[in-house]
């Protein structure tokens, strides 16, 4: 069994190891502990600001000290950053185009028993309207790694992703390499294609297994990127496939497949059926059952898979 580890877990170790190799600054909201900076703090401790509980001060920190030159990381969890502080998001760092990574973490259903009020849905959907923004939400922890590197030599906002719960390390650390915008396949498929983020791509595979057993071939795509979404793929998968299917840990609505739909409908019409949380709320629970209970396992996902496959006849 693949080794499991939280991609939030990862950006605080991403955040350490490369200190060493470059200069940035670390900001976070009083959870240096929940989001891992913490590990950064303990290693570069002039290098670390706590904010406090005042994510939108936090934000407008960042965006006066990236116009100093250097490159910031700030951390809260995702509720908070692009919650409660979209407005400093878009205004003070968005407008501007200022060179702020935004490390988002306990995103998504998979906050378990926090509940509702702290399990954004809604991130992925806000960060992708606002101009300019980098919009990442890697599968695992390699990725989470590689991302980040990537995001400190690039010029402008990001926004970061990052889950609490421990999920299986996809990719080989000494292979790996990120590509911001170009979605990674990782399996081949000729009757459906099932583009996933996050903690979704490892249950897109599996869903893929549940499809093989009945006949059914499908492809599996890592869109690590939300934005930009690589249009190129998402073209190339409905003409060879004909079907999609989009796997999210996220609101139905502005996320994922939202991009993935409208790339389809400005090119090539075809079936796209949507994997996620419908358009409701989370509540408090233990993450298996949580997920269970909104839909976000291999088996819903073979099954508007086959849904998917039927509407092309």
């Amino acid at each position: 069994m693949a080794d499991k580890i939280a991609t939030r877990e990862a950006y605080g170790n991403a955040l350490a190891e490369f200190g060493d190799k470059y200069d940035f600054v670390v900001l976070d909201a009083d959870l240096a502990a929940a989001t891992k900076t913490g590990i950064f703090k303990k290693k570069f401790p002039e290098r670390f600001f706590d904010c406090g509980i005042a994510e939108g001060n936090m934000m407008t920190v960042a965006a006066g000290i990236a116009t100093t030159g250097k490159v910031v990381f700030a951390s809260t969890f995702a509720m908070f950053a692009a919650g409660r502080a979209f407005e400093q998001i878009r205004n003070s760092i968005g407008y501007p185009h200022l060179n702020v990574k935004i490390g988002a973490t306990h995103a998504g259903i998979t906050v378990g028993e926090d509940g509702a009020t702290h399990q954004c849905l809604e991130d992925l959907a806000l960060m992708r309207t606002i101009p300019g923004m980098t919009v990442v939400n890697p599968a695992d922890a390699t990725e989470a790694r590689a991302a980040v590197e990537w995001a400190i030599n690039y010029k402008g906002p990001v926004y970061f992703r990052f889950g609490r719960y421990a999920v299986p390390v996809l990719f080989d650390k000494e292979s790996y390499k990120f590509e911001p915008g170009k979605a990674v396949t990782l399996a081949e498929g000729k009757d459906v294609s099932i583009f996933a983020t996050g903690i979704m791509v490892d249950m897109a595979l599996k869903a893929r297994e549940l499809l093989s057993a009945e006949g059914i071939s499908a492809a599996v795509v890592n869109v690590h990127t939300i934005k930009p979404i690589d249009r190129e793929a998402v073209v190339k998968a409905a003409e060879e496939t004909g079907a999609i299917v989009t796997a999210e840990e996220h609101n139905v609505l502005g996320g994922l497949g939202a991009a993935v739909a409208e790339v389809v409908c400005e090119t090539k019409p075809v079936p796209v059926l949507r994997v996620g949380v419908e358009d409701s709320f989370g509540r408090s629970g233990t993450v298996p059952a949580l997920l269970e209970l909104y839909g976000l396992t291999p088996e819903n996902i073979a099954a508007k898979a086959k849904v998917a496959v039927a509407m092309k006849k």
